[in-house]
C-alpha cells in the first residue's frame, strides 16, 4: 500500500497536487482507524514524505477550532501547536494524557516530514525536473513563513505546556516530558 501511494504521488506532473488529492481521499479512513498503534503504523511507514506531511496537516486542521488557510510552513506548525485541541477522540478509549502524547508524536512527525523533503522543494517538482535539481545541488527555497525565531518557538511551547497542564491537572508523565523536549 505504501509503495502504491508513493507511486501515485509521483505520477502527476505536480506531486503537490497529487498528494493533496490522495490525502483528501485517505484522510476520512485515518479518522476511522480504531487504535493508535494502527494509525502510527500507517503514518510511520509512509514512503512519501509529502503525502505524510499532507495527511498530518489535515489531521491538525481537523483538530483546530479555527483552521488556517496558510500554506505548509514552520509557522503553520507553530499555529497547530497553539490552536490544536487534543486530537479527535478516536474509537479507542484512551486517557487524556495519552491523547496529548499522540498529538505530540504527530507534531514531531509533521515537523520531520516537512523538513525532510517538502522544505527542500525536491518533492514539489515533477520527477523529471527533480533530477535536474539534484544534479545542480539546488538549495532549498525557504518561504517567508519558515523564518521563525527562537523566541517564537519558546512562547508557543510555553503556551502549549500551559494548556496541557490545565487539561491534565497532574504532573506530566515521562513520555510527554520527553516528547516536549524533542519537539522543542
Amino acid at each position: 500500500l505504501q509503495r502504491m501511494l508513493s507511486m501515485a504521488v509521483e505520477v502527476d506532473r505536480s506531486p503537490t497536487c497529487s498528494s493533496r488529492k490522495i490525502a483528501d481521499d485517505v484522510f476520512p479512513f485515518i479518522l476511522n482507524i480504531p487504535l493508535r498503534s494502527q494509525r502510527e503504523a500507517l503514518l510511520n511507514t509512509m514512503e512519501s514524505q509529502l503525502l505524510r506531511c499532507r495527511l498530518l496537516e489535515l489531521l491538525f486542521q481537523h483538530s483546530c477550532d479555527v483552521p488556517t488557510t496558510s500554506s505548509m510552513s514552520l509557522d503553520k506548525i507553530l499555529y497547530f501547536l497553539s490552536h490544536s485541541s487534543v486530537l479527535p477522540q478516536f474509537q479507542d478509549e484512551t486517557a487524556t494524557w495519552q491523547r496529548w502524547d499522540e498529538m505530540l508524536q504527530y507534531l514531531s512527525l509533521l515537523l520531520l516530514s516537512y523538513q525532510t523533503f517538502p522544505l527542500a522543494e525536491h518533492l514539489r517538482t515533477s520527477i523529471s525536473d527533480r533530477m535536474d535539481l539534484i544534479a545542480q545541488k539546488a538549495k532549498p527555497r525557504l518561504q517567508d513563513s519558515d523564518d521563525i525565531s527562537q523566541l517564537d518557538i519558546q512562547l508557543k511551547m510555553n503556551d502549549f505546556i500551559s494548556r496541557m497542564q490545565e487539561t491534565l491537572e497532574q504532573p506530566f508523565p515521562p513520555q510527554i516530558q520527553e516528547k516536549l523536549f524533542m519537539l522543542q
